[in-house]
């Protein structure tokens, strides 16, 4: 059974356990889901409002695009554990002879860097959520308004969390070259990040 189609109850409970996945990368990537979702939620609120019919058009745009990273972020929370799995199956492979030793270098070193790939993806998605969420302050349901507080808190969440992911893989990869890169994109991506959901959260709070 995947992560997604498990019960709420039964996610955490895992999630709690002695079990080394899921971990702190699907429940990252859950934080963006719940984000989004409620940035959705606030254009479902707004949209056939007579009250916010100019922003009828802009409105629903975010509402399309919300949809889209929602269903990113729920396929992420499993994307993650299958990424971190691959690590671990390598740790059963043989290495008795020197060519199998090798072999399963360069098996952990494809693993680790498909892991790292998986949060930095995931840290883009939350950057996308981020924008899509600010461009609703102002334009959307009052009523909601503190929605897109904890919208903007659960992908700041999600984004740190999955830059904490994209570390710790990376500490293993040999790759200079591949490390530097997701190092400098990653951190590009932290800071547009944590700053669009400071300005949301700031906002918000100013509204409220």
């Amino acid at each position: 059974m995947q992560l997604i189609d498990r019960e709420v109850k039964d996610f955490v409970t895992v999630l709690g356990s002695d079990a080394p996945a899921p971990g702190g990368g699907s429940a990252s990537a859950l934080a963006g889901a719940m984000g989004i979702s409620l940035t959705k939620m606030v254009t479902e609120l707004t949209i056939g409002k007579k009250k916010y019919a100019e922003f009828e058009e802009e409105v629903s745009k975010a509402q399309k695009e919300a949809a889209r990273l929602q269903s990113a972020f729920i396929r992420a929370i499993d994307e993650d554990t299958e990424a971190f799995n691959k690590v671990s199956a390598v740790f059963t492979m043989p290495k008795d002879t020197e060519e199998e030793k090798e072999i399963r270098k360069q098996a952990m070193q494809r693993a680790l860097e498909g892991a790292t790939q998986t949060p930095f993806k995931m840290m883009e998605i939350a950057v996308e959520a981020l924008k899509v969420t600010r461009e609703l302050i102002g334009k959307s349901n009052t009523n909601a308004a503190s929605d897109l507080g904890v919208a903007a808190l659960n992908l700041k969440s999600a984004l740190q969390g999955a830059w904490l992911n994209v570390l710790i893989n990376l500490s293993g990869v040999k790759d200079e070259e591949f490390v530097t890169r997701y190092k400098e994109k990653g951190n590009v991506l932290l800071s547009e990040g944590t700053s669009l959901a400071d300005e949301i959260y700031t906002a918000i709070e100013k509204i409220v």
